[in-house]
């Protein structure tokens, strides 16, 4: 059974554009000391190798805190793992081919990035748990995509899913109230948090502001 979001207001990714490895453990042990409700792996530089490697690492780590953990793109590295779930993009591998792949076991989302991908996650909320809507603001993370604003997050309040879902990019301890107020309620912080002096009370800033 799949760990119902309810609960996950912060979606912690450890990104390795930010982190070393060696430093990958501690991070993933802070973030879920501060409050994150799920972790996401994202090492699009590195090697399958490497790519396993991490996953041998993160996946005790919250197997144990009882925290899903998620990949980014990488199905058949998903499947290497008992209950690791897979987060695609526009350009990867389809929803329902996932689903199809993954089984009704594991956790699936979806990155949005308009009104319209919004609505077709919305549609396919018997094969997602979740989607994302951004980038919101620029974000070095991805800076080919352009911003999608507040406005995206009105509309996709307006819409009422029946999933959970999570605005990010650029989004940070001092304009998440900006989102909140938009109708966000539940959020992705990347580099502000793995930058962060002390990452777990930066989550936990995030989180008392949600």
């Amino acid at each position: 059974m799949r760990k119902p979001l309810n609960p996950a207001l912060f979606y912690g990714i450890l990104d390795t554009g930010y982190v070393l490895e060696e430093k990958m453990a501690d991070l993933c042990r802070a973030l879920i000391a501060g409050g994150a409700g799920l972790l996401q792996l994202r090492a699009k530089k590195n090697s399958p190798f490497e790519r396993i490697r991490l996953l041998d690492t993160l996946y005790p780590i919250c197997r144990e805190a009882r925290v899903p953990l998620i990949v980014n793109d990488q199905i058949e590295l998903a499947l290497r793992y008992p209950d690791v779930g897979l987060h695609v993009g526009q350009d990867d591998l389809s929803v329902p081919a996932a689903r199809e792949k993954l089984g009704p076991g594991r956790l699936l989302g979806l990155s949005t990035h308009s009104k319209a991908q919004a609505q077709e996650a919305i549609a396919l909320s018997s094969l997602l748990d979740y989607f994302a809507v951004g980038p919101v603001f620029a974000t070095q993370t991805k800076p080919d995509y352009n911003p999608v604003g507040l406005e995206l997050i009105h509309f996709v309040t307006r819409m009422n899913p029946p999933l959970p879902w999570y605005c990010i990019g650029g989004i940070t301890r001092a304009n998440v109230k900006e989102v909140t107020q938009a109708g966000g309620q539940r959020v992705v912080s990347v580099s502000d948090i793995l930058t962060a002096a002390d990452p777990a009370q930066a989550t936990r800033e995030i989180l008392a502001a949600l």
